[in-house]
């Protein structure tokens, strides 16, 4: 099973700062093992949604060029403390993760 994703929120004043660590290899399928010399799979993530309170806040569609284990930040309003916020994402091999973080006061 894919490693937990690692969700920070806060609310800050009027937004919620949301940062997203997804484990995740990435990658490219160009890259070579060098003790082989053979070619390693591609592994990425394909889709990477965020959602609160049944509302999808952000959706996106990702790929090669994204670096291993990928941080994402996002402001978003509308969210208060103790509000539930959920991350998932599935990759080029059928994986998927999903993983849940309460919204904290700053």
């Amino acid at each position: 099973m894919p490693e937990p994703i690692k969700i920070r929120a806060v609310q800050q004043g009027e937004s919620t700062e949301i940062r997203i660590l997804l484990q995740h290899p990435m990658e490219t399928g160009l890259r070579r093992d060098q003790a082989s010399g053979q070619k390693i799979p591609a592994h990425f993530i394909t889709t990477f949604t965020v959602s609160a309170h049944g509302k999808v806040l952000i959706n996106a569609q990702l790929n090669t060029s994204i670096a291993r284990n990928p941080l994402f930040v996002f402001q978003s309003k509308g969210l208060q403390p103790g509000d539930r916020v959920r991350v998932a994402w599935s990759d080029n091999r059928g994986e998927q993760r999903a993983d849940e973080a309460t919204v904290a006061a700053a």
